[in-house]
């Protein structure tokens, strides 16, 4: 997706683009297949859309108008807490009879407005340090874990906040408080729509990347590996790439731009390069590997009514999976009529080693999860499955290093520069706004 935004971006800026690619279409880990009735997604689900940049990129391609948003009941979240599906607040009052908090929990939550904001905040705070030190034990437990889990497939622990979520290290500089700031529209109000819209496409987020390379007007390779990436002497670049059809092929650039994931650099050949122990660096990107489960059920099979979003899995309740999306309750389409489909995450930061078991183990695991919590009979008409053995990149401690790394390699290599989700930051909005 930042490849794709980065050409579009240069092709209107007048410049003659070509752009290279592995895979044997585009969009990288936004994929989708339909397989039996059913429309899975391997990567993002949605695109949950707040901003008016990205909204107005969007129409500027012509994609907006194409897309399609999750049915209403979605707005409803649940977290898992002791063995038990439990719907989270979803306004005020709510907040006060939800038992996704103990009374305890809520009024340590309910404090935070009253509490001193730090005058210099630790450069390297994490999100878990962050959370517990303004929310309480209980609401990183039971509101922030989990959320991590099902966005970064990762502990709040290892992340770091100015890299992971800057605008609430924002918010408490500016207003003291998180919940204060929260009140008063947060943090770059001027770009914000005036309500949330959670979208995707008649056939699934493939659409996304595949409506935008209709506009290239460029070279499009796809299937080719990059095996070489050469700095001459006049200050043009050569890149060897290697295809089933055409072999090996040179091609000369004044310019590279490469948004390749970070653990694919140090399989490159990069040659008089200045700094060049720095693509080791870039490549440190920690990627924790995750598995994704799609169930199949006839409804009348699930007991729990799937009226909502899905549900996340705190890490102190002990269980295997990170949480389940009711994927055919977001969008209908999803799922032939009269069928549900589950989409589970396995693994992850907390149990990277689950990732390893055989196909039919990973589905047998998902399906009892889910059968326990969702009161489901019998065993699933649809299974499939798909590994990801290095998953999103983490703005956890390494962070810093590769922004630095990344920058120091660009004014010393003129025409070199790198982008892509272990740069700009692996939510999908992030890769679309690098125009």
């Amino acid at each position: 997706m930042s490849g794709l935004s980065h050409a579009l971006g240069r092709q209107e800026a007048g410049d003659e683009v070509t752009v290279i690619d592995r895979q044997s279409q585009v969009g990288g880990v936004l994929q989708s297949n339909k397989i039996d009735g059913y429309l899975v997604d391997y990567g993002a689900n949605t695109l949950s859309l707040r901003s008016k940049k990205i909204a107005d990129y969007l129409k500027k391609y012509n994609i907006l108008e194409h897309a399609i948003d999750a049915n209403l009941e979605c707005a409803k979240r649940f977290i898992v807490k002791q063995n038990k599906i439990v719907s989270l607040p979803q306004g005020f009052i709510s907040f006060f009879t939800s038992s996704f908090l103990s009374i305890r929990g809520k009024l340590r939550l309910g404090m935070e407005p009253f509490l001193p904001r730090l005058k210099n905040n630790p450069e390297d705070e994490s999100m878990g340090a962050f959370v517990k030190r303004r929310l309480g034990q209980e609401a990183l437990d039971y509101a922030a874990n989990p959320f991590i889990g099902g966005i970064y497939a990762s502990r709040p622990e290892s992340l770091i906040l100015k890299h992971a979520f800057p605008n609430l290290q924002q918010l408490e500089e500016k207003y003291g408080s998180v919940l204060k700031g929260m009140v008063k529209g947060g943090m770059n109000q001027e770009d914000k729509l005036p309500k949330t819209r959670l979208i995707s496409f008649e056939n699934g987020m493939h659409e996304l990347p595949h409506r935008l390379a209709k506009h290239l007007q460029c070279e499009l390779l796809l299937s080719c590996n990059i095996l070489e990436v050469k700095r001459e002497s006049n200050g043009l670049w050569t890149i060897l790439v290697e295809s089933k059809e055409k072999g090996r092929v040179e091609k000369k650039f004044d310019e590279v731009i490469c948004t390749l994931p970070s653990h694919c650099l140090p399989k490159i050949k990069w040659h008089n390069l200045d700094e060049n122990h720095l693509i080791h660096v870039l490549a440190e990107a920690t990627h924790p590997p995750l598995a994704l489960t799609f169930l199949g059920y006839k409804k009348e099979q699930i007991s729990h009514p799937l009226d909502g979003f899905g549900f996340l899995v705190p890490e102190v309740e002990k269980r295997k999976i990170l949480g389940t999306l009711f994927s055919s309750t977001l969008f209908s389409n999803r799922a032939p009529k009269q069928k549900a489909l589950l989409t589970s995450f396995v693994g992850g930061e907390r149990n990277p080693e689950l990732c390893g078991l055989p196909d039919d183990d990973l589905i047998s695991l998902a399906d009892s999860e889910n059968r326990e919590l969702l009161g489901i009979q019998g065993k699933p008409e649809f299974t499939h499955l798909v590994r990801w053995p290095k998953s999103i990149p983490l703005p956890d401690h390494l962070t810093t290093k590769r922004l630095e790394a990344a920058t120091l390699l660009k004014q010393k290599n003129i025409g070199l520069s790198f982008s892509g989700s272990h740069i700009s930051g692996a939510p999908l909005p992030n890769c679309l706004s690098v125009t």
